[in-house]
């Protein structure tokens, strides 16, 4: 069963802290297996991505095999079901006219002291798109990558996904023609993110590498940071739901196992005020539990990472759930814009009654690789701003420098930086003369 509490039990703040501190997902000894997968991809290339892709995926592979060739692409293309593709293009419109919204664009001016100022954006020249491919199939993890980077600009596109049994889901190759990815690999795991960050003779290196993936790729998109860029640092998924008793108990259940059936390690959260209604709704999830076809999943989810939170009023529901920070808050409360006015941590925000987080999974339009484990605290979902990046501009003129060149000069002599002073004085002593 998921953990109950009650705001009004005096054991309630050590009991939520501990909810809140509890890891989940976590697998001993990744990082060392990490490690050394990426050194042996970086070191022997095709090699060692066809000797992992041949452990852990079963799959016999070769250096042409490798990538997925275009002609596949448009053969699954051309398999995939009428409603199938109307339904990937529907969504690929509307998540390409969002992330429109979101280019900046280039600004110069000049400041009181005449000096040129300004900004420049340019789009990053290659970036790899990870796709989880295991278990699961996930076509709207290729639209919510590949199009905000084809939105900024990005002149080449690797996705990387597994490909169990040797075979690339054909609605994910669907997906990839209608988003404009350049090339596909069928290699997952750590060593997708080695050879996309170092490079091998068939898999050329790209700039960035973004998308979900299972604890080996989170674990080696951490390692690979610095010599690449990476989105973010995604675990398991999480949702919290603030309901009042207004709500039909099993819209929420639902809702709740909507995230819940992910795997194992996702987490769900209902917080109400109302005592009966958390318990109507509970007693729904039972229900629903018993008709799912992942009902396994999300019930290792749901007893061992879910919970109810019972509060004496949803006053109180603000300072919860900037304390969890979810991925997804779910507002299904008569006034939702009020009660979202008051929170300051969360990934995605879900208005209303009428807006399940699913919605946001694949055709509302914002992105939905979303910062996880408390990291809307300080982090953002993927965005274009994530495939672009940003150059100052700065540009004086004689009389320009003359008005800021002497306090510059006197800066770099007070950090003992000589040379900088008279990089500056040099030029302002040629005007003295």
């Amino acid at each position: 069963m998921p953990l109950r509490l009650t705001t009004a039990d005096p054991g309630f703040t050590a009991a939520f802290e501990a909810f809140v501190a509890a890891r989940r997902g976590t697998l001993v000894n990744v990082e060392q297996r990490v490690s050394a997968i990426l050194a042996d991809v970086e070191a022997r290339g095709d090699a060692a991505l066809i000797e992992y892709t041949q452990t852990f995926d079963g799959v016999t592979l070769t250096a042409d095999s490798l990538r997925v060739r275009p002609d596949e692409i448009v053969a699954a293309y051309a398999r995939t079901s009428p409603q199938a593709l109307s339904a990937l293009e529907f969504a690929a419109r509307r998540i390409t006219a969002y992330h429109e919204t979101q280019r900046p664009h280039d600004e110069r001016y000049a400041d009181d002291s005449g000096v040129g100022l300004g900004v420049r954006w340019t789009p990053l020249e290659a970036v790899g798109l990870y796709v989880p491919g295991g278990t699961a199939a996930y076509p709207s993890s290729v639209l919510m990558t590949a199009l905000p980077a084809r939105v900024a600009g990005v002149e080449r596109l690797v996705m990387a996904v597994p490909a169990p049994g040797g075979v690339v889901d054909p609605v994910v190759l669907a997906a990839a023609q209608i988003s404009g990815v350049d090339e596909v690999y069928r290699v997952g795991g750590a060593q997708a993110i080695g050879a996309l960050a170092f490079g091998t003779a068939t898999i050329a290196p790209v700039d960035k590498i973004v998308g979900p993936g299972n604890a080996y790729v989170v674990a080696a998109k951490r390692r690979v940071f610095g010599r690449v860029g990476i989105d973010l640092i995604a675990g398991p998924s999480e949702i919290v739901v603030v309901a009042d008793a207004d709500n039909d108990p099993a819209w929420i259940a639902a809702d709740l196992l909507a995230q819940a059936e992910h795997d194992s390690a996702a987490q769900a959260v209902l917080i109400t005020d109302n005592r009966q209604y958390a318990d109507a709704v509970a007693r729904a999830v039972e229900e629903l539990l018993a008709t799912l076809p992942r009902a396994v999943i999300a019930r290792h989810s749901w007893d061992d990472h879910g919970a109810i939170i019972h509060t004496s009023s949803l006053d109180e529901t603000p300072a919860l759930i900037d304390r969890l920070a979810p991925e997804h808050l779910e507002l299904a409360v008569a006034e939702p814009e009020a009660l979202a006015g008051a929170v300051r941590h969360a990934g995605a925000i879900f208005l209303g009654r009428h807006t399940p987080e699913a919605i946001g999974d694949y055709v509302a339009g914002p992105n939905h690789v979303l910062p996880t484990g408390g990291r809307a605290r300080f982090a953002s979902g993927l965005s274009v701003l994530d495939f672009v990046k940003r150059t100052s501009l700065v540009q004086c003129d004689a009389q320009s420098l003359a008005k800021i060149g002497p306090a510059a000069a006197t800066l770099a002599r007070l950090e003992g930086l000589a040379t900088h002073a008279l990089s500056v004085e040099i030029r302002l002593k040629r005007q003295d003369s």
